[in-house]
């Protein structure tokens, strides 16, 4: 990499962490509003409110790193065309350096939302569902205050009538609303909170369990005694995606160790990997569009700052909308993009133009 490359890297990269911060800040702060009131609710600090907030915030920042990538190459190269040093490169035929500059930028801004997707991604996931049911364990603990209704996670609350002895709780009731398809209440004379072997449980006593089905369809169970594992009422969800869990070495290793790649894993790889694809198709249509000079005042044309935003929608319709299977829909997106910008590309390098033969002097 010469000097003229360094120093377009370094011009690009500085255009979009400018913008890439002042995004994720903003986003971190909406983060924390969003979950303000759950977390006040719930009785916790600061710190969780912090910590929870930075661990939802990967999956929103693979999208914004390619977007910002494509704001940052526009705006470093129509810096280059203010100060005419665009036109220099263009002159002094030094296209290799340009675009030299814009792969390499390309590529570590690749590599970068790959390292999100496949590593950071999946460990924030795995951290932030066990905070929440360390979270909701430890409301469990505090909120079996009598004549108070508490939320111990979304969709279930508590509320108890009174303690007597230790341990020993009288009119225990808790409404569990989480799945929509079928709404289960315990309702009980006495509870005792004791162990076994899977942990923590609740021992419910002359009770029963209401179901109310979402065509609702009411039934009930009476019981003299029923088991009910704390677990079963702090988990935050009732299908906890472990794939969503495990980064992306663990999978490809589990699958080379026993032959066997499920639907699931191969979707969950192809839509990691494919974030890669789509940060390189927004650079190279940028560039097929902001690295040309040009003497056009601007005046009434759509600003370029503008056009990542509308690749990334097209290209999330097209993932989105376009028929075949999922692994498909999930690449046709960023190719499409990818295809588009290497043609428009070639296209304003001439490579299309017939060569005219040269004539010879007189």
């Amino acid at each position: 990499m010469n000097r003229l490359s360094a120093y377009l890297v370094r011009l690009f990269f500085r255009e979009t962490f400018a913008l890439l911060g002042v995004v994720l800040g903003l986003l971190f702060l909406v983060q924390c509003l969003k979950i303000f009131d759950i977390i006040s609710v719930q009785g916790q600090n600061l710190w969780t409110l912090i910590g929870q907030a930075l661990l939802g915030m990967p999956p929103l920042a693979i999208v914004l790193v390619y977007v910002c990538m494509g704001i940052g190459l526009v705006r470093g190269l129509n810096a280059l065309q203010r100060s005419q040093e665009l036109h220099i490169i263009h002159a002094n035929r030094k296209l290799g350096s340009l675009f030299g500059a814009i792969a390499i930028f390309s590529a570590i801004g690749a590599l970068c939302v790959l390292l999100i997707s496949n590593f950071i991604e999946p460990a924030a996931n795995r951290r932030l569902n066990d905070w929440a049911a360390s979270v909701a364990a430890d409301i469990v603990g505090r909120t079996l205050t009598p004549h108070r209704f508490s939320q111990v996670v979304s969709g279930v609350t508590v509320v108890i009538g009174g303690r007597e002895g230790t341990g020993h709780i009288i009119d225990f009731f808790a409404d569990d609303r989480r799945d929509p398809d079928m709404r289960h209440t315990y309702i009980a004379k006495t509870a005792t909170v004791a162990t076994d072997s899977d942990g923590y449980v609740l021992e419910l006593h002359d009770g029963a369990i209401q179901y109310l089905s979402g065509e609702n369809d009411f039934s009930e169970i009476s019981f003299k005694k029923y088991n009910v594992t704390l677990s079963k009422l702090t988990e935050p969800l009732e299908n906890r995606d472990q794939l969503a869990e495990r980064d992306s070495a663990d999978l490809i290793a589990e699958g080379s160790r026993t032959g066997t790649w499920t639907s699931d894993m191969i979707r969950r790889l192809v839509d990691r990997f494919a974030e890669g694809l789509r940060a390189i198709s927004m650079c190279v249509f940028i560039a097929a569009l902001a690295a040309f000079p040009h003497a056009r005042r601007g005046k009434g044309r759509l600003p370029l700052e503008v056009i990542p935003l509308i690749v990334a929608f097209v290209e999330s319709g097209i993932t989105t909308y376009l028929p075949g299977s999922e692994v498909v829909k999930l690449l046709a997106g960023p190719t499409v993009v990818l295809i588009g910008a290497a043609i428009v590309l070639l296209y304003r390098l001439r490579v299309f133009q017939p060569v005219s033969p040269r004539l010879r002097p007189a």
